[in-house]
């Protein structure tokens, strides 16, 4: 896995350079070219034929060394774009090409020694043989019943779909991480004695991730046939088998029960040889992976989820003490809160169950168990657990693992995941491989919904438009991530206190625990003063940020926390990382502006990300930094592109950069929409406009790719000055999401700029967003908006809509709308409307909400939600009932 993100870094490096407009160096291309073919060599053998080695001892090893060499080219390429960059001697080229032909020549060897296994064979790869048969668990050894503590509201939900009219046969499956209790639950449903009664025939086979057709056949065979013997069976052919299955199963109705399948073809393989008798025969598959069940059936299935804090407590009792239940109030107090500590996973409660079945019962051994759940889980010698959990991992491809690994040990423990800066991470980092025709973000997407997918990432928070915009990830699999992270020395993750010498690690992610004390002695800890070949520094600290010796760092995130600089030494240090590809910190309200004059040299920099520095005056070179993909600050002067010769023969296209903000009187003119065509996030906040002549809002709509535009004006700008601004504002019909803050636009102007663009799924309206009295509403626009937020238009009175005119609204929010006298009745009647919140709203905008959520549960409409917000207390608390909350804030 290290091997393939090394690879993949190294051909990112060399693509960069070759593609850079002003490249910081020049790679020969006949000396480069064997790089570029060994590279690819290993790619496509890690790809393709890794999984076939049998022994794992020989693939760590062999994996290790291609990493190695790929990290000593790394080395080589980077440390001599460092040189030339601070003007080293020119006559180092030599040096340089010396050095990687030795690293060519280590890379032949190993070649070598790959190309003469897959000659030999050496009795290294594997050749999956049909003949060969892995028996799972027969129904034998199944008929000892789990407790499906928990689950059931699901068995019930189960039992009737296995048991219902439907004649045809039907594929039910059961989806959820692994630990979570789908096998348990198909086990009870197996050995149900209202399931045995309903079938004539039950059988179950696990698939696993090796199976084989025969062994899949002859499992369920010797369910069926318990009579027969195995040697029988195995003297057959697979489609012998398959022939007897068959004339088994015809006519009779059947239950098969196929556990833990990784992928569609082993349905493929078998499912010829079960009929469908139209007599409610029924196929169970229980799955980590969602593809898998979506490839089974259009049908619904069940998807597992976790368990609430009651249902882990009953679980965890019930394994402990059975069923007289825990007979010590003291012990109960301390046992729901290692229940809780499990995060709902049933397998997680059922080790520490076992654990504590066993032990003694006292409140020190308790307390001990609850403070050390993680580790206890984890034992090397649980075999069970660890087999469970490392399935997940060892089934993923391996362009995944790096990402995986990378999510699960950098963000500390139950800290909900920003997406947006995952991302963003992920692509510089520089282990995601280039798709043709998409962007990385893209393909970071697309990698974060496989991890979704296969029950390894959850999703914990979605955005307005339906977007993930946090996830998480549970316990035990981060604890997989950090173990296989330092088995593989991916990625180093250390505490405050404990730094390691950071200098043989690429990766160092330090977390700072609440209770941890912060000496300006740590900060000149001798980890930090030594030259390194660290890559990444993820820290999480508020104070003096260190001396770096890390000249080679790509990776620089300490935004999570406001920084104070001791000396402004410290951020001019930053500006001399010049290989940096995301520079994330915060600031405490200084300037940095004179610092951000060496920007330039920064040749390869993809994410900039500042908070806290105020008023910041960008450079004219930042329209030559082509790689640029995301600049963030809270306020930024952008400059006008420099006009000299050069730039009009070709001027440098910003193709990559997608987001911008928060700039300060953005002018939008000719020159700037032109360099920056794929901007899809845009903000802009206008304050002290002097010459309007240089300001071309009317060209925004040039602007094909934007889908976010936040728009923000100073409080004490002048109405007529506003005014001449916006009347020329012209949206582009891509906007997905809009935000207006003081612009004052008439609810005229709504209809004219705003309610046509047939993309807009968002639109925020904050504080005077909009100006007057009465918001007419009308037919054929706002066709696709999911989200609208009224925020402090306090003239607003009357709203006229029809249900029709928001055919998709889902979330309504109004707030500080003393005026307005009521929601409009045809909001109620949206049919994909889910909720409706107000805050700090007029008496009888509340009362209207009450009445239109009345009428609608009266028509049998019980999804809708209502919220409302008080700052002191109010008659109306009267009003509550379960779907109309009602808060006191």
């Amino acid at each position: 896995m290290a091997a393939y993100a090394a690879l993949i870094s190294v051909m990112n490096i060399i693509e960069q350079i070759k593609l850079h407009p002003h490249p910081p160096i020049s790679l020969d291309q006949i000396q480069i070219e064997p790089l570029i073919t060994n590279v690819n060599f290993f790619l496509d053998f890690l790809e393709f034929y890794s999984q076939l080695i049998s022994s794992k001892d020989t693939y760590h090893l062999l994996e290790s060394r291609i990493a190695n060499a790929t990290y000593a080219a790394e080395d080589i390429i980077e440390s001599h774009i460092v040189d030339q960059i601070h003007g080293a001697n020119i006559a180092l080229d030599k040096e340089f090409y010396n050095g990687l032909k030795e690293v060519i020549q280590e890379m032949d060897f190993i070649k070598k020694e790959v190309m003469q296994m897959k000659e030999n064979n050496m009795g290294l790869f594997l050749h999956k043989d049909s003949s060969s048969v892995d028996i799972g668990p027969l129904r034998s050894r199944l008929t000892g019943q789990n407790s499906t503590v928990g689950f059931d509201g699901v068995k019930e939900e189960m039992m009737d779909m296995l048991t219902g009219r439907q004649s045809t046969r039907q594929i039910i499956p059961i989806v959820g991480m692994g630990g979570i209790g789908k096998t348990t639950l198909a086990r009870n449903l197996y050995v149900s004695r209202l399931i045995v009664r309903h079938f004539d025939l039950l059988a179950w086979a696990t698939i696993s991730q090796e199976y084989s057709m025969k062994g899949i056949l002859l499992e369920i065979l010797l369910c069926i046939k318990s009579q027969e013997s195995k040697e029988t069976y195995s003297a057959m052919r697979e489609d012998e088998l398959g022939l007897v299955l068959h004339k088994t199963l015809i006519g009779r109705r059947h239950l098969i029960i196929m556990d833990d399948m990784w992928s569609i073809e082993a349905w493929e393989l078998v499912k010829f040889f079960f009929p469908d008798n139209n007599n409610g025969s029924r196929i169970i598959v229980t799955t980590r992976l969602r593809i898998v069940a979506s490839q089974l059936t259009d049908s619904r299935g069940i998807e597992m989820s976790f368990l609430d804090d009651d249902q882990s407590w009953n679980l965890l009792c019930r394994n402990v003490f059975g069923e007289q239940g825990c007979p010590n109030l003291e012990l109960e107090e301390i046992g729901k809160k290692i229940a809780k500590s499990c995060k709902g996973l049933p397998l997680s409660i059922v080790v520490i169950g076992g654990l504590l079945a066993k032990s003694e019962r006292t409140r020190e051994y308790w307390e001990y168990v609850l403070e050390n759940i993680s580790s206890i889980v984890n034992l090397e010698d649980n075999e069970r657990c660890l087999r469970i959990l490392n399935m997940s991992y060892d089934h993923l491809s391996v362009h995944l693992k790096p990402c995986f690994l990378y999510l699960g040990s950098v963000f500390p423990e139950d800290d909900k995941i920003r997406v947006s800066w995952l991302i963003k991470l992920w692509v510089a980092e520089g282990f995601l491989k280039p798709k043709s025709g998409k962007s990385m973000e893209l393909v970071a997407e697309e990698y974060l919904n496989d991890l979704i997918e296969r029950n390894l990432v959850l999703v914990h928070t979605r955005g307005s438009t339906g977007n993930i915009k946090l996830c998480n990830i549970h316990d035990l699999l981060r604890d997989l991530c950090l173990r296989q992270a330092q088995k593989e020395n991916f990625v180093c993750v250390t505490r405050l206190h404990g730094i390691p010498q950071i200098d043989t690690h690429r990766r160092v992610c330090i977390h700072r625990m609440d209770n941890e004390e912060y000496t300006p002695q740590l900060m000149t800890n001798s980890a930090f003063q030594s030259p390194s070949l660290t890559r990444s520094l993820i820290i999480d600290y508020k104070e003096v940020l260190p001396s770096l010796k890390t000249r080679l760092l790509r990776v620089l995130k300490s935004n999570d926390r406001a920084l104070y600089y001791g000396e402004i030494s410290s951020v001019e240090a930053i500006f001399r990382l010049v290989n940096l590809r995301y520079l994330a910190f915060r600031v405490d309200w200084m300037s940095i502006s004179n610092h951000l004059s060496s920007l330039h040299l920064l040749w390869n920099l993809q994410t900039l990300i500042v908070y806290g520095a105020w008023k910041t005056k960008a450079p004219p070179e930042i329209w030559k930094m082509h790689q640029l993909r995301h600049i963030e600050f809270i306020m930024l002067d952008l400059p006008d592109p420099e006009m000299d010769g050069r730039d009009r023969n070709g001027i440098i296209v910003l193709e990559n950069l997608q987001t911008l903000l928060q700039v300060r009187n953005f002018k939008c003119g000719e020159e700037v929409v032109k360099r920056i065509p794929n901007i899809k996030k845009l903000q802009v906040y206008y304050e002290n406009l002097d010459d309007l002549s240089c300001y071309c809002l009317n060209i925004l709509c040039r602007l094909e790719k934007l889908e976010s535009l936040g728009c923000l004006f100073a409080p004490e700008e002048k109405p007529i000055i506003r005014s001449y601004l916006l009347q020329n504002l012209n949206f582009p019909n891509s906007l997905k999401k809009l935000s207006l803050n003081r612009t004052c636009l008439s609810w005229e102007d709504m209809s004219v700029k705003i309610g046509s663009l047939p993309l807009l799924q968002v639109l925020k309206l904050h504080t005077d967003a909009f100006k007057g009295d009465e918001w007419e509403t009308i037919e054929g626009q706002f066709r696709n908006l999911k989200f609208l937020l009224i925020e402090g238009c306090g003239e607003l009175r009357y709203w006229r809509t029809e249900s029709s005119h928001f055919p998709c609204l889902e979330q309504l929010f109004l707030r500080d709308l003393d005026e307005l006298e009521e929601i409009p009745w045809g909001i109620g009647e949206i049919p994909t409307l889910e909720t409706i919140v107000l805050k700090y709203c007029s008496d009888s905008a509340v009362f209207s909400a009450k009445e239109i959520l009345d009428e609608q549960e009266e028509y049998g409409n019980v999804g809708l939600r209502v919220r409302v917000h008080f700052w002191d207390e109010s008659e109306l608390e009267s009003l509550a009932c379960p779907n109309f909350q009602v808060n006191i804030d």
